[in-house]
């Protein structure tokens, strides 16, 4: 990629300095020419039949400057016309039209160095726009989704006040209200958890720590979902010691075992397991289930990105944006693998 790049760069620069060039070496013939025709026409003072060198001298590179600044006025249009270009769909995405697409026209589409400018610009476009349009779908999802719990609490609250209830009325509606209260926590948190991850540049507050036994305290934490879909969790690893932000890791697990439980199959299994190199330690977490479509595993990690939007109310739909952020701080690797109704999240950090 590196290779591309640099001989894109290269072909750019020729094709500048080639462009410079021909300015130059045209403005410095037709100089000649017209000394010539000055010589000719005795434009030009001579001393016995011979030419002054300091008029030579003068001539020669005030016609060439001349000319040459003539021939990049008539050229400037056509030379310019491709950062003109630039500039304009560059303005366009500035003002949020993530349509703008590049497209410098023949022969300067054919140059390398021009066709990479036009690629590199047309891919972030093409980002930008997905990204705006996952933005929109996140805000109008979690908009109802937020609606939804509130609705429902208010609804039993109301009941509640009225009264006229049985006892075992009395304590569903109870159930009800904690229920979506709780669900209402859990997207704000999740949404104040982003926040706080992205805004960090640095990792601190780094201590070393029993990575084992913080990985048991997390399934721990989730043993009402799992028993609830008769899960099991298989936790197959020895006790390992690793250097790193505690909470950080805390919430990177809970965010990979919550997709894992959500997404398993009944009486499926959830399987952990950890293995140690000499300077890194990898943690596979997988589960049998919901299989992750090929065309969404190189996106489920941007914000909002949901691969199966029928299961939106499962998720908020960055979860992984922060697990991968997270293992980003920490200089280390995420990978997702899903095939043959199995997916695996693959965590490599260094010790």
């Amino acid at each position: 990629m590196k290779k591309i790049e640099r001989k894109e760069q290269l072909a750019l620069t020729i094709f500048i300095s080639m462009f410079v060039f021909a300015i130059t070496a045209v403005a410095a013939v037709l100089s000649l020419i017209l000394v010539y025709f000055m010589l000719r026409f005795e434009l030009l003072e001579s001393v016995d039949g011979r030419l002054r060198l300091s008029d030579l001298f003068l001539a020669v590179p005030v016609s060439c400057t001349i000319i040459g600044v003539l021939l990049t006025m008539l050229t400037g249009k056509v030379s310019l016309k491709p950062l003109n270009r630039l500039i304009l769909q560059l303005n366009r995405l500035g003002k949020g039209d993530f349509k703008a697409r590049l497209k410098f026209g023949k022969p300067i589409s054919k140059l390398s160095g021009f066709r990479g400018i036009e690629n590199s610009f047309n891919a972030a476009a093409e980002e930008l726009e997905h990204t705006e349009m996952l933005r929109n779908d996140f805000i109008n999802n979690f908009s109802h989704e937020f609606k939804t719990p509130i609705v429902s609490i208010a609804g039993f609250a109301k009941l509640l006040r009225l009264g006229n209830l049985t006892e075992e009325q009395k304590q569903e509606a109870l159930t009800v209200i904690e229920e979506e209260s709780l669900r209402l926590s859990y997207m704000a948190s999740s949404v104040l958890d982003l926040t706080k991850v992205e805004n960090r540049t640095i990792l601190t507050d780094v201590s070393r720590f029993n990575l084992s036994e913080q990985l048991r305290s997390s399934v721990l934490l989730f043993i009402d979902n799992w028993t609830q879909k008769n899960l099991t969790m298989e936790l197959e690893f020895d006790e390992h010691m690793i250097t790193a932000n505690e909470e950080l890791l805390k919430q990177l697990w809970l965010n990979l075992l919550d997709n894992a439980i959500k997404f398993s199959r009944e009486r499926g299994t959830v399987s952990i397991t950890i293995q140690e190199g000499e300077s890194e330690i990898t943690v596979a977490i997988s589960d049998y289930g919901e299989e992750i479509p090929p065309e969404s595993l190189s996106r489920i990690f941007n914000k909002f990105y949901q691969s199966d939007e029928s299961h939106s109310s499962k998720g908020s739909g960055i979860g992984l944006t922060i697990a991968k952020k997270v293992v980003d701080l920490h200089n280390g690797t995420i990978l997702a693998e899903s095939g043959r109704g199995k997916t695996t999240f693959t965590v490599t950090l260094p010790k």
